[in-house]
């Protein structure tokens, strides 16, 4: 006697391959961080490397994702994610200035204010390997991504202050300070998504993607800085190396809806790059990016529908 397995799509059995998933997800409230610094010392030798240092810290942010997968047969996948943030509530910048020989002459404290983060990102899956008796899979995977983040820094307080190189009046101010926008553009990542059922209706996950060839475009705004313009006074570009990991734990509801868990991790970092400032009244000048780095990181709740 011989049975016939169900057919692709077949609703009857709760672990056959599903058409279509639908999800909705919340990165609850991620800690993000952003950081950069140039070296201007080429330009003027009076100056340190690193010449000036800004580090976006404790950024709370919470993030909403709207997902879809669609399986156009049993080997292939569509799938596309858009995310963007519904709060964002605390965090400081510290801006740092050196002088030769690492010599802090200014130091800066600021508190953040925005809410600017969010991103989009497409990828084609490939089923490379599925385990006997339907206990899961690994799906090769292939894609693009876009993410932006916009810190907005409001007031300063003077932490450090030379006043042989530089004024330090007002001690403090309450007026705008910074507008800084980060562009990180992923061309090609790749990457496996791995699941295996530990249970009837619990399944464990991992997702891991990698780029080597991100790029970034930045540009800051320093509102107080009367010398600089201010669309941009400063701008970056650099290429880096990009990745994201993502372990999470699938606990079906129902034959059609899931409940996921998980915690996230998203990164970026340059291995090249130039800064650029844009005075009023004179030329620009550049001068080389020593680090760029971003990354945002937290607990990822979803639910998700398959029909």
């Amino acid at each position: 006697m011989t049975s016939s397995a169900p057919s692709w799509g077949q609703d009857s059995d709760p672990h056959v391959q599903p058409r279509v998933e639908l999800s909705v997800r919340s990165w609850l409230f991620t800690a993000g961080e952003a950081k950069w610094s140039h070296n201007a010392s080429g330009l003027d030798p009076q100056l340190g490397d690193p010449t000036s240092k800004l580090t976006y810290k404790d950024n709370d942010t919470h993030l909403i994702g709207l997902g879809a997968k669609v399986h156009v047969n049993r080997r292939l996948s569509l799938q596309g994610e858009f995310a963007f943030s519904v709060d964002f509530d605390r965090g400081s910048l510290i801006d740092d200035d050196y002088l030769a020989g690492q010599r802090l002459f200014s130091r800066t404290s600021s508190d953040i204010m925005g809410k600017g983060t969010w991103y989009v990102q497409a990828n084609a899956g490939y089923r490379a390997v599925e385990f006997p008796n339907g206990r899961g899979h690994f799906d090769v995977l292939a894609g693009v991504q876009y993410w932006r983040t916009t810190y907005e820094a409001t007031g300063f307080s003077r932490i450090v202050c030379d006043s042989s190189v530089i004024s330090c009046t007002p001690a403090a101010s309450s007026f705008p300070a910074i507008k800084n926008t980060t562009h990180w553009i992923t061309p090609l990542h790749v990457g496996g998504d791995f699941e295996y059922r530990v249970m009837p209706r619990v399944s464990a996950n991992f997702r891991m993607t990698f780029s080597p060839a991100s790029v970034v475009f930045n540009e800051d705004i320093h509102f107080l800085r009367s010398d600089l313009q201010q669309d941009p006074s400063f701008s970056m570009w650099g290429l880096g190396l990009g990745a994201s990991v993502e372990p999470s734990i699938r606990v079906r509801l129902t034959d059609h809806l899931s409940l996921t868990g998980g915690y996230r991790i998203m990164w970026n970092r340059t291995y090249y790059g130039r800064w650029q400032n844009h005075p009023i009244g004179s030329g620009s000048e550049s001068a080389p990016i020593n680090e760029f780095q971003t990354i945002r990181h937290g607990v990822v709740v979803g639910l998700t529908g398959s029909f």
